[in-house]
């Protein structure tokens, strides 16, 4: 129960690797705040976590949109008086190269993936800094370490991630705020399949995304939710401006 106490804000947090991540963090006993649009299903995670006994709050946002991340926050803060990690993770993905991606897309997808996790940042560190310091991991991919063929959109968000990542473990070490970095390979989540699915051959492309890896398979979300918890925990304490790869050895290549 090594986050007995703590309170752990998620974003993303209704399905795939953000929901396995709460749960994780739910486990070692934290007070968790899930974040997400999706109203439905967050409420559906929120009533299973609070039958398991755990403390959880739902708080509908959308992470592009500077007033709504405020407001979550100070919700956070009135409720708790306190932020101890932050784990951006919310994301979306869109196929396309540079001619095919319109600007319309490319700003959506930046607004989500990036801006919102600075926009979460930037809100979240005042409070973390009033109670002496906190962890925020951010959820990249291996999209941003390598160029990854027809996403360009998304591999710029990633990317742009990692370099924030960087740039506030500089920043905010002086405010006890250590900032770190997870770069999942794909993993079997909804975001995937729903893409996989969008292909002619479903389980040829599904089979060619497994192939390219060394380890011959997709990541699990709960493989990637362990790496997360990992880099928020004391025992790397150490650690701050971290870049970990999650990616069945993708990136080693």
């Amino acid at each position: 129960m090594q986050f007995q106490g703590k309170v752990v804000v998620v974003t993303g947090a209704a399905v795939g690797i953000g929901h396995a991540a709460l749960r994780a963090f739910a486990a070692e006993g934290a007070a968790v705040v899930l974040v997400d649009r999706d109203k439905k299903q967050s409420e559906a995670v929120a009533q299973a976590l609070e039958t398991e006994g755990r403390e959880v709050l739902f708080v509908p946002t959308d992470v592009s949109h500077e007033a709504e991340v405020r407001s979550m926050v100070d919700h956070v803060a009135d409720r708790w008086g306190r932020l101890d990690i932050l784990v951006n993770n919310a994301g979306v993905y869109l196929q396309g190269d540079a001619t095919q991606t319109s600007l319309e897309d490319w700003e959506r997808i930046l607004a989500i993936n990036l801006t919102g996790a600075f926009l979460c940042t930037k809100y979240a560190v005042p409070v973390m800094a009033n109670h002496g310091g906190g962890v925020i991991v951010n959820v990249a991919s291996e999209a941003g370490l390598v160029g990854i063929k027809g996403q360009v959109a998304y591999n710029v968000s990633k990317a742009g991630m990692i370099a924030l990542t960087r740039s506030c473990a500089v920043d905010l070490a002086e405010k006890g705020i250590r900032v770190n970095c997870v770069c999942p390979g794909t993993t079997d989540t909804p975001l995937v399949r729903a893409a996989v699915s969008r292909d002619p051959d479903p389980a040829a492309a599904r089979r060619r995304l497994e192939a390219i890896r060394p380890l011959n398979r997709l990541g699990i979300p709960e493989e990637i939710a362990s790496a997360i918890v990992f880099l928020a925990g004391s025992d790397v304490g150490y650690a701050t401006g971290a870049v970990l790869s999650v990616d069945g050895g993708y990136t080693a290549q």
